[in-house]
């Protein structure tokens, strides 16, 4: 009885579902050979690596590489600045984009439509990295950790997907019986709205931390002293300068392999390292990035 209701698939179906896993089967293998690759170069002995025989295991493996990272002063410099740009910009990004998603959102604001196009707009058109510069010199916020975390701290697109949450999931009956118990907007906002938006604080939270931990390119127009260089421009200066400084570093590093094996090899620990925290924690917080789009896509 249980075969009976069984559909049974025809030659046709079995070859399209064979295409079909075979079409899914190359392309996973298209993603994870990159990552497989580097991982394979980072553990592989810096002679095998340069000569070229490291292609998908790791060849002669051990952790030179790692030792000599670990033991570059510039990499936990970098680390340190890193984490420093990413909590202190989610933070300031998280509650300036949330705040302006909420007031967005508010349909007695007169001016709610006023606004949300003139920040659409700025989803186009820029001023410009030149007037960026001069603006924040002005402000005297060059080589400071200000001109990492604050430009761009209200992203337009982070807010409409929060005015949308806040629309579609936040009955206006709780603000009407808010404003009964005698509440005001800011009493809304803390004790109603907050509570009730964890969802979207996390896809803000996330957004603007992978934003912060990635970015290298505003540290490399503002910031002037590499003691204050993130760990992504740290990385950058060693994978499009090849520069290694190896007084740095320990002598068994200098004993095992020369400067041109060592600088080669450090390209893939640093890529490694650097990619660490968001690869372990992505895979957990990854329904968040989902819910958030759907919020924005579905909803909006």
């Amino acid at each position: 009885m249980h075969n009976n209701n069984i559909m049974k698939k025809s030659p046709a179906d079995r070859i399209f579902l064979a295409i079909v896993y075979l079409f899914l089967g190359l392309f996973v293998l298209v993603v994870l050979y990159p990552l497989i690759y580097v991982v394979s170069c980072s553990f592989s002995s810096p002679q095998d690596l340069v000569a070229g025989r490291v292609f998908l295991w790791p060849v002669n493996p051990g952790l030179q590489g790692y030792k000599a990272v670990l033991g570059d002063e510039r990499v936990w410099s970098g680390y340190g600045n890193t984490i420093v740009y990413t909590v202190l910009g989610t933070l300031i990004g998280t509650a300036v984009t949330f705040i302006g998603a909420f007031v967005l959102s508010r349909k007695e604001f007169p001016m709610r439509g006023l606004l949300t196009t003139v920040f659409a707009i700025t989803m186009f058109f820029g001023g410009g990295t030149i007037p960026t510069y001069l603006l924040l010199k002005q402000l005297h916020m060059l080589n400071t950790v200000w001109s990492i975390v604050l430009p761009g701290a209200f992203n337009v697109w982070l807010a409409i997907v929060g005015r949308t949450f806040i629309q579609s999931s936040i009955p206006e009956e709780l603000f009407e019986a808010t404003c009964l118990d005698g509440g005001d907007y800011f009493q809304y906002l803390t004790r109603v709205v907050l509570p009730l938006a964890k969802p979207i604080l996390a896809v803000l939270a996330l957004n603007f931390a992978l934003t912060h931990w990635n970015s290298y390119y505003s540290a490399l127009l503002y910031l002037n002293e590499s003691v204050k260089f993130p760990l992504q421009l740290v990385l950058r200066n060693i994978l499009l300068n090849n520069q290694v400084d190896i007084t740095q570093m320990s002598s068994d590093a200098l004993d095992m392999m020369n400067k041109q094996y060592l600088s080669e090899l450090l390209k893939y620990s640093l890529i490694i390292i650097s990619s660490v925290p968001l690869m372990i924690t992505y895979p957990f917080l990854q329904k968040y990035f989902i819910k958030g789009a759907m919020v924005g896509s579905v909803k909006g």
